[in-house]
């Protein structure tokens, strides 16, 4: 699941109204040691029901298995930002704390640090299968105490997705790789004078896109330059980079030559459901960079199936900024599954884990979200390797793929991006005027803890 695709978080008056709801809704634990709450995220597009189906299967599988137990889903139907706010607000309070919840891996630092999960190490120790996970995966549940607090469900790669019919009608080459992002910028262009009815190129911007524009967009440029958000050696973020710059002239650009969709529709926050229901099935977009998750939109029971996909769009690796080793760039991130500070039935929580996360659930997970494994036996398993186009291409890139800095200042400094980007998509700021803004949000956001370049 994505996703995955991250808005700011919602002004604090939304936000009590979210929580509000949600305690009206009954969406706390309360006290019944024999009901298991499960909050996840539900998909915006009602047609899309594949973690639904998933969890359903999974309920059935526990309540046979531990007699007299019942488990109570409590979805959350929001785009990725509304989701998180939502999600923050129930884990403040015992009495809306569900027991398990679904954490993006970019947000679990910062929940740790707030208090609002509880630490797994001690379940871990004591299931064997915990051995079976890649130490990457691994990592991106571990808060800075050392300690882990969330199980990984998979994680995912991004790069290009063409169409192909559309790249016969502009003249250009299929197979696509292009080498530099001035080639992207190109075929945009050809894109743009030869098929005039179609996008040329999809960017996620702006603070309505919310983590979908920090990672699928700003961060697929960055990462290709020399440059990154966070420097490790000093434990301090980045100010004042070359690449930093660069990768919002490249956003720029994009909208000032109009090579990307109009600044309204980008600036929708339900503008990723479109891409992936509408304007790749329709032929309507020529290029998308984009992640590995988007078939899962296509399968069968979708609603809007698509099974020749895999014969109308082609795959791109995203290449570095002008070509540069090595070569091709590509972000990762995924969803854990952590278990609140304020549960009231942990221990039931962690038996439901097991349940999703024995090799043959976790396989069919991973296949049918489009997600990459993070179990090393589920990777090697021919049943998931083969399952679907598309598969090969997105796990081969974990080689060359990076990892958000996803420290607790993290979900700041990613709004800051998307508050940068969102200035020269429309055009408010100049690309210097923009870094400018960032780096005095970034000194806010870190406490000062920046370093400049």
């Amino acid at each position: 699941m994505p996703v995955r695709p991250t808005a700011a978080l919602l002004p604090t008056l939304l936000a009590l109204a979210a929580a509000t709801t949600l305690t009206a809704c009954g969406g706390g634990s309360g006290s019944d040691p024999d009901t298991l709450k499960v909050s996840f995220k539900q998909s915006t597009d009602n047609n899309i029901k594949v973690m639904d189906t998933f969890l359903a299967d999974i309920k059935k599988q526990f309540e046979k298995k531990y007699p007299g137990k019942k488990v109570e889903f409590i979805p959350i139907k929001a785009p990725d930002s509304e989701y998180y706010t939502k999600l923050q607000q129930m884990l403040r309070s015992p009495k809306t704390a569900p027991d398990l919840v679904y954490e993006d891996t970019f947000l679990i630092n910062s929940d740790i640090t707030s208090g609002y999960l509880k630490p797994l190490d001690d379940y871990l120790a004591t299931w064997p299968d915990w051995d079976r996970f890649i130490d990457s995966a691994k990592a991106a549940a571990k808060g800075e105490d050392g300690r882990t607090y969330g199980v990984p469900d998979g994680t995912d790669t991004r790069g290009l997705w063409y169409d192909k019919a559309v790249f016969a009608k502009a003249g250009l080459p299929a197979p696509w790789q292009p080498k530099t992002w001035d080639d992207i910028l190109e075929a945009a262009r050809t894109i743009k004078e030869k098929v005039p009815d179609v996008t040329p190129l999809n960017v996620y911007t702006g603070k309505p896109a919310g983590e979908a524009a920090t990672m699928q967009g700003f961060e697929m440029l960055l990462y290709g330059t020399e440059d990154r958000l966070y420097d490790e050696r000093t434990k301090k973020w980045i100010a004042g980079s070359q690449g930093f710059k660069d990768s919002l002239a490249f956003v720029e650009t994009v909208y000032r030559e109009k090579l990307g969709p109009d600044v309204a529709d980008a600036l929708d926050p339900n503008f990723g459901t479109r891409v992936r229901g509408e304007l790749l099935p329709q032929g309507k977009l020529g290029i998308a960079l984009d992640g590995s998750w988007l078939p899962q939109d296509w399968l069968e029971g979708s609603g809007h199936e698509w099974p020749e996909w895999s014969e109308k769009l082609g795959l791109a690796a995203m290449p570095t900024q002008h070509g540069q080793a090595p070569g091709k760039v590509s972000m990762s991130g995924g969803w854990t599954w952590a278990i609140p500070a304020k549960a009231a039935n942990p221990d039931l929580a962690f038996d439901f884990i097991k349940t999703m996360q024995t090799k043959d659930n976790a396989r069919k997970w991973y296949i049918a979200n489009s997600g990459i494994a993070v179990r090393e036996d589920v990777a090697n398993d021919p049943a998931y390797a083969g399952a679907q186009p598309g598969i090969a291409f997105f796990t081969d890139l974990v080689a060359s793929t990076h990892y958000r800095p996803a420290y607790p200042a993290y979900p700041k400094v990613s709004t800051a991006v998307q508050e940068a980007m969102e200035s020269v998509t429309t055009g408010d700021a100049s690309v210097e005027e923009a870094a400018r803004n960032y780096d005095e949000e970034l000194e806010a956001a870190t406490d000062g803890q920046v370093i400049r370049k």
